[in-house]
């Protein structure tokens, strides 16, 4: 994959230079500075929303959350596994929050003990949810709207709740559904 980056920069470089070479290092420049003022605002997205999973789980509120919902998501992904649930259910609460990097290492650790029971439905079942994820606050994208400059960065929330509730509630049906095939 890097080699394919490194071949389309380098041959939009090329191309800049040929038809402006004027052009090409104010660009350059500009797009840096954008980088870096965008790696910054996302950073202090992600560094609020992961301390605040810390504060949730040194005080003991997200091992109580997630036995709250264990009933619920034991009857969601089939399983009796605490672990795995505990990880599942941590991993969608944090997509739930808008944090799509933050809880990839739970996801993980939940599939792989979900597939080392032979539960495949299960590790099914939450790769769609994260590929949906269900998203009450969309941080990320909020914080990529306001750091290209938009008026009103949380305007996406109605749109994004809904449009993320419809793809979360049709994935989950249609897992359910060619599982029930799968046993036939």
């Amino acid at each position: 994959m890097n080699g394919i980056f490194a071949a389309v920069f380098l041959l939009s470089a090329a191309l800049f230079l040929l038809f402006d070479p004027n052009g090409f290092l104010p660009a350059m420049l500009t797009g840096g500075q954008k980088a870096a003022t965008l790696s910054l605002s996302l950073l202090a997205v992600y560094c609020v929303w992961l301390g605040f999973f810390k504060v949730l789980e040194k005080s003991g509120l997200a091992a109580k959350l997630t036995r709250a919902a264990m009933p619920a998501t034991r009857r969601l992904f089939r399983t009796t596994d605490e672990q795995a649930l505990f990880f599942a259910g941590s991993n969608m609460a944090a997509n739930f929050l808008g944090l799509p990097g933050a809880p990839t290492p739970l996801g993980i650790k939940a599939t792989e003990r979900f597939l080392r029971a032979g539960n495949g439905y299960a590790a099914d079942m939450l790769f769609v949810l994260n590929a949906t994820s269900l998203q009450l606050l969309p941080t990320t994208v909020i914080a990529l709207r306001l750091a290209a400059g938009s008026s009103a960065p949380a305007d996406i929330f109605l749109p994004t709740l809904i449009s993320t509730l419809v793809s979360t509630l049709l994935g989950g049906i249609l897992v359910w559904l060619l599982s029930k095939r799968k046993r036939k």
